[in-house]
């Protein structure tokens, strides 16, 4: 049974192109089609060759984009089966909340920023919209994917109300209407956290498989060390080297379980019943309880400090900037190096040029970016770690 609260398929709030209704493409409602338009997207797919952590990584075993967006969304869908809310919209937020990334996740991004600082800058939530309302177009009528407003809408918000959007979410607004004043629906809130909530722990499981954390450096964490003596109290005759997998789970069971309490917790003293009481909250009700919430910034003031600033790590983001950067160069003062239909599509004036560019950058994957770059700049020598 649903709760009062969740997203509604049979009352969204529409899409911008009307579609009649076609029984041969089966008997989905409103938010299935939406996840199953992402999931059938050439930029979802484009994900398996994108950045997660390591950037185009050697080994088969680490996470891209594309099984992160997998894994948010089995934990976004655990939660929202258990709160009564929608799945089928959980999962296609989840599934489409990285597809704006361009290669090399967030340095490929601090590259692109910087080369659109003149032209309105560049932000992945923003490039995300654009990427599914304008550029990715595989329907004749119409161009994007046309998702309902109310996965657009999660998309746009789903961390939380933003009051001065960049250009490409401002575009977003102004053909959707994303009310984007308000806080989002309880499905986008609880996407935004699963994010969280998987890379947290995914990216231990990652970071210790690289060799760039030991397990007596996350024993420091308080809450990873509590975990850890639970699993080692739970099998005590298992190497530890075959327990790793186990701490993982077992923090992620933590902080869903954590999170599904407090946020009916929330929810009760807001007395939201509808959607509407949702938005008209005034706060997030999807949260972590106080405990909770400051073990995980702990956390993640230690991966950033030992993981995500590592100077491999460092040395691998700053390879990938040159590339991104070289590449928006390049095709700035020679736009011929781009591929048909991005070539001919250029506009004349600015921002829409440089915008245009960056929209060509950021649909890469990272193997693509790079081999891309020796085409069009040349030779580069890339660090361990691609």
């Amino acid at each position: 049974m649903r709760a009062s609260y969740a997203a509604d398929p049979q009352a969204h709030g529409g899409r911008l192109h009307p579609e009649p209704g076609d029984a041969t493409r089966g008997p989905r409602d409103a938010f299935q089609r939406d996840r199953d338009r992402i999931i059938h997207s050439i930029s979802f797919r484009r994900l398996r060759h994108k950045t997660q952590v390591f950037m185009a990584p050697d080994g088969d075993h680490f996470r891209v984009r594309l099984t992160h967006s997998l894994e948010v969304a089995q934990i976004g869908r655990a939660v929202a089966r258990t709160l009564g809310l929608n799945e089928d919209l959980t999962e296609a937020l989840c599934l489409a909340h990285d597809i704006g990334h361009p290669p090399f996740g967030h340095a490929g991004e601090d590259a692109l920023e910087a080369a659109m600082a003149t032209h309105g800058g560049f932000d992945h939530n923003g490039q995300t919209l654009r990427t599914l309302t304008w550029l990715d177009s595989p329907y004749p009528r119409w161009r994007g994917l046309n998702l309902t407003w109310d996965t657009l809408e999660g998309l746009a918000k789903h961390n939380g109300p933003i009051p001065t959007p960049g250009w490409a979410l401002a575009e977003a607004d102004a053909a959707h209407g994303l009310r984007l004043n308000e806080w989002p629906s309880l499905e986008a809130q609880i996407a935004a956290i699963a994010d969280d909530i998987a890379y947290d722990n995914h990216d231990i499981d990652d970071g210790l498989r690289a060799g760039l954390l030991t397990l007596d450096q996350l024993l420091e964490v308080p809450f990873v060390a509590a975990g850890w003596d639970a699993v080692r109290a739970r099998f005590p005759d298992v190497p530890a080297a075959r327990l790793v997998g186990e701490l993982t789970r077992s923090q992620i069971g933590s902080m869903v379980n954590d999170l599904i309490a407090e946020t009916k917790r929330r929810v009760g003293v807001a007395g939201v019943e509808t959607v509407a009481d949702v938005r008209a909250a005034g706060q997030c009700l999807a949260h972590f309880s106080p405990e909770m919430a400051e073990a995980e910034r702990t956390l993640k003031r230690f991966m950033y400090a030992n993981l995500y600033h590592h100077p491999r790590q460092l040395a691998a983001a700053a390879m990938a900037e040159t590339v991104v950067a070289g590449l928006f160069a390049a095709y700035h003062a020679d736009p011929s190096a781009m591929h048909d239909g991005w070539r001919e599509t250029l506009p004349e004036a600015e921002p829409e040029r440089s915008r245009h560019i960056a929209d060509y950058i950021a649909g890469m994957t990272d193997r693509f970016a790079v081999r891309s770059y020796r085409q069009v700049v040349g030779p580069i020598d890339l660090p361990d770690g691609f």
